[in-house]
């Protein structure tokens, strides 16, 4: 077994904590980060943050019909997941840049 030097170990260390401070950083600017979509036509607009957080719902007038709720709600369930989707693949784009393409688990 190859034995490591208190140097290598400290070198090793530094780049940890280099990373860790980075991952925070890039943890608070993907909060601050945004992705759209929609759905319908645009009926229904919703916003989501990298942290696959919901920050905004819009619902045109036109998309209301008290006699299709169904309708409304696939509209809403379909722009959801887009986003959530979209927010996920930026969220996995920056990761990638910060790790070279090494996938961390349970980052994102």
């Amino acid at each position: 077994m190859e034995e490591v030097s208190p140097l290598g170990i400290n070198k090793m260390m530094k780049q940890v904590q280099k990373l860790q401070a980075d991952m925070a950083r890039l943890q608070e600017e993907l909060g601050e980060r945004t992705v759209e979509a929609a759905a319908g036509g645009g009926a229904v607009k919703v916003t989501a943050n990298g942290k696959q957080e919901i920050v905004a719902v819009t619902i045109q007038p036109e998309a209301v019909d008290p006699q299709d709720v169904e309708m409304l709600q696939d509209l809403v369930l379909a722009a959801v997941n887009e986003a959530l989707r979209q927010s996920r693949e930026m969220a996995a784009q920056e990761m990638g840049k910060l790790t070279g393409g090494l996938s961390v688990p349970g980052l994102f």
